[in-house]
């Protein structure tokens, strides 16, 4: 049986000590071929940003979801990144007929209406997950900006919510602010507070 809408799927911002946990879904047009998306890891963030105008234009879909640090800190790192793709997946408009996740089988996205499948090193070997990786990238990358806007005592414009050791001096001067996961924290920082 063949699929219409097959949807990539990824999350960013798990091992982050700030900000939000984002997903996102992509359904790709086979007839709009987009040239150079590859995990975002991978790519400039000027890249990225050209990469996110084509993938958001032309695909047959996307939807982008965040969870924020208090849901987060509720539910867990692990919960929240499958419920960030669950929703980033219902989202969709049409609904994906397949899903393809990023990861390994601890990464089967509960509760979706639809066949899935887990794909290893995804954002490396499907060009669907790789599109969701830089969508999800872009969004979190502009949130932390607003967050550094917001609040630049932090430096979230150049770590992104990542435990640097420029973010943990900050956290070690100023506290944590309401970005922050108050149940994530590396082994270092307890030594710095």
């Amino acid at each position: 049986m063949g699929f219409v809408y097959v949807a990539g799927v990824d999350e960013v911002g798990r091992g982050c000590l700030a900000g939000p946990v984002v997903a996102a879904a992509v359904v790709l047009d086979p007839d709009r071929y987009i040239p150079r998306i590859s995990d975002s890891k991978t790519v400039t963030a000027l890249e990225r940003e050209r990469l996110y105008a084509r993938i958001t234009q032309e695909a047959v879909c996307w939807a982008v979801v965040g969870v924020d640090p208090d849901e987060i800190d509720r539910i867990n790192i692990h919960q929240a990144g499958l419920r960030a793709m669950q929703r980033a997946v219902l989202a969709c408009a049409p609904l994906p007929d397949m899903v393809l996740v990023d990861g390994g089988k601890a990464f089967r996205v509960p509760e979706l209406p639809m066949a899935q499948r887990c794909v290893i090193h995804g954002d490396a070997r499907c060009t669907a997950i790789a599109a969701a990786s830089i969508v999800a990238k872009v969004t979190r990358d502009r949130a932390m900006l607003e967050l550094h806007a917001h609040d630049p005592r932090y430096g979230f414009d150049r770590h992104k919510g990542y435990a640097t050791r420029d973010h943990l001096d900050a956290v070690a001067r100023h506290g944590y602010s309401g970005a922050h996961r108050r149940t994530f924290r590396p082994p270092t920082l307890f030594d710095r507070i």
